[in-house]
C-alpha cells in the first residue's frame, strides 16, 4: 500500500547516498510516460521492448505492474469489435484509440461477445464467425499500439448483443422447455453454452499478434458479464453460484489475468445496513449482493456503475452529485474494509437526453467522480480508477445513446480528462512508488493533484 501524505513542491529519491531532488515541473517534463503540453495529455512511446508490458496484477487494494501503482483513467466503448469487422469502419477503432491515448486514458471496456445478433461473433453454441473473430483480434491488436489495455466482458445481462436471453433462445432450440431469461445462470446446458465460450475467448490466438489471449498483458481484466441481475431471485443464492462457478473457471484456464464480475454494485442481503445507499428500493431486490458476490474466490477487483439519472430521476439535480459522491465513498469504503481489493467504477456518465442537462453539469458530474477517486489515491485507499461511458470518435452519432463524449467537440471535457490522467500518471510513476515525497514546499505538487483551478 503507499501512502501519500506532504506532498511537496520537491520529490526526494534516495539511492544509495545520492539524494535527488526533482520539481514538479522537471518531473512533469522528464517522466518516461507523458509530458504537458499546453495542459493537454501527450502520450510518448514507452518502447516497443514487451519487458514494459507486463500482466497489470491486484496486490492488496491497489493494481500495479511492473512493481509499481496502476491507477486507472479510462473509458467504455462497448462496439469496438463490431466496427472493426467492416473494413469501411474499421479505421475508427485506430482513431478511438489514438484520441484516447492522446488525453492519458489506458485503459477500455468493450464486449467480447455478440451472440446470435447481426455480425455475430457466436453464431449458435460453440459456432463462430471466423471474421467477426479477427476483428477482435484487431481490436485488440490495436489497443496495444496505443498502450491502452482491455477489460473484455463475455456477456450481456440486457438483450443487447444476444445476452443471456439469447442463451435461452439457443437452450429451447436444443429442445430444453426454458422459461425464464435467469435460466441462464442456473441450468447446466446453458452454463455450459457460457463456459464454452469463455474458452473459446481465451484460448484465442490473435491472428494479428499470434498472441494467445490469455497471455496477452494488453487484457487488463476478464469479466463475467455486462451487469448481471438475477430478478427471480432476490436472495442472490442463484447469482452467487454462478459467480463463484464462473470466477473459478476463468482462473482454471487463465490464472495470469485478473477477473471481475461486471456488477453494478448493488447491496443486498447479507448487508441489510448498507442497503440505505441504494438508490432506490428495487434495487435491494434484483439478486446481487456487492460485498458478498466480490467474496468469491477468483474476483480480484470490484466493479461499480453509476447512474442516477437512471436509477433516480432524469432530471439533473443537485441530489445527482450527493448520490454520486456517497455511492463512490461506500464502495471504496466496503472494498478496503471487507474485500481487500481494488474497485473501479466502470461506468459512469450523464446522457444528453436527461431535462436540465448541460455540458457544464458533465463536467461537473466528471470532476465529482475524478476527486472522490483522488481522496482514495492520496491515502493509499481502494479507490483504483473510473471508466466513463462512453467514448465516440467523430462520425459516430447514430451509435449514441445520449452518453457519447467526442473528444474533439468537448474542450472543457477534454482537459478534464487529460488533467486528471496527468494526475493519475504521477501517482502511478517510479517515483512514488519508490521513492519519499519531500514537504519542505506544500504548495506546488500538492495544488496540481488536489486543486481544480489550474
Amino acid at each position: 500500500m503507499v501512502f501519500f501524505e506532504d506532498l511537496g513542491t520537491n520529490v526526494h529519491g534516495f539511492q544509495g547516498e545520492e539524494q535527488i531532488e526533482t520539481t514538479v515541473e522537471d518531473f512533469l517534463d522528464h517522466s518516461p510516460h507523458f509530458t504537458t503540453t499546453q495542459g493537454m495529455y501527450d502520450v510518448e512511446e514507452v518502447g516497443d521492448d514487451d519487458d514494459d508490458w507486463q500482466m497489470v496484477q491486484a496486490k492488496g487494494n491497489q493494481f500495479v505492474v511492473n512493481g509499481q501503482p496502476f491507477y486507472v483513467n479510462g473509458f467504455n466503448t462497448y462496439w469496438l469489435m463490431v466496427f472493426a469487422a467492416d473494413q469501411s469502419t474499421r479505421g475508427k477503432v485506430s482513431e478511438l484509440f489514438q484520441q484516447a491515448s492522446s488525453v492519458g486514458l489506458t485503459v477500455c471496456r468493450t464486449w467480447a461477445f455478440n451472440d446470435g445478433q447481426w455480425r455475430a461473433l457466436q453464431k449458435s453454441p460453440s459456432v463462430y464467425d471466423e471474421e467477426v473473430f479477427k476483428a477482435l483480434d484487431f481490436v485488440v491488436s490495436e489497443a496495444k499500439k496505443y498502450k491502452i489495455r482491455l477489460i473484455l466482458s463475455l456477456v450481456n445481462n440486457w438483450d443487447a448483443y444476444g445476452g443471456k436471453a439469447q442463451y435461452v433462445k439457443w437452450g429451447n432450440a436444443s429442445g430444453l422447455n426454458l422459461t425464464s431469461d435467469d435460466e441462464f445462470f442456473s441450468h447446466p446446458t446453458l452454463r455450459s453454452y457460457y463456459k464454452s465460450h469463455v474458452k473459446a475467448v481465451l484460448n484465442r490466438v490473435n491472428t494479428f499478434t499470434n498472441i494467445t489471449y490469455k497471455n496477452d498483458p494488453t487484457i487488463f481484466a476478464w469479466e463475467l458479464m455486462n451487469e448481471p441481475r438475477c430478478t427471480s431471485d432476490p436472495s442472490g443464492d442463484t447469482l452467487q453460484s454462478w459467480i463463484a462457478e464462473m470466477a473459478a473457471y476463468v482462473k482454471s484456464l487463465d490464472a495470469k489475468h485478473m477477473v471481475e464480475i461486471g456488477l453494478e454494485g448493488f447491496y443486498g442481503p447479507s448487508a441489510p445496513a448498507r442497503t440505505q445507499f441504494n438508490p432506490n428500493s428495487y434495487a435491494t431486490q434484483v439478486g446481487t449482493d456487492f460485498i458478498r458476490n466480490h467474496q468469491a474466490l477468483g474476483v480480484d477487483f470490484a466493479s461499480v456503475h453509476i447512474y442516477a439519472d437512471s436509477w433516480i430521476s432524469p432530471t439533473i439535480s443537485e441530489a445527482h452529485l450527493e448520490f454520486t459522491k456517497s455511492w463512490m465513498e461506500a464502495h471504496i469504503e466496503d472494498a478496503e474494509k471487507y474485500l481487500g481489493m481494488p474497485v473501479i467504477f466502470s461506468e459512469f456518465g450523464v446522457s444528453r437526453k436527461d431535462p436540465g442537462y448541460n455540458s457544464s453539469y458533465r463536467d461537473t458530474l466528471i470532476s465529482t467522480v475524478y476527486k472522490t477517486l483522488l481522496n482514495s489515491t492520496k491515502k493509499g485507499g481502494s479507490g483504483a480508477g473510473s471508466l466513463l461511458w462512453q467514448l465516440f470518435p467523430d462520425g459516430t452519432d447514430y451509435m449514441d445513446d445520449g452518453y457519447a463524449i467526442v473528444l474533439a467537440k468537448s474542450p472543457s471535457t477534454s482537459n478534464l480528462i487529460s488533467l486528471h490522467s496527468t494526475r493519475v500518471a504521477i501517482f502511478n510513476s517510479r517515483c512514488s512508488w519508490k521513492c519519499r515525497w519531500g514537504c519542505r514546499k506544500k504548495n506546488s505538487l500538492e495544488t496540481f493533484l488536489y486543486h481544480d483551478d489550474l
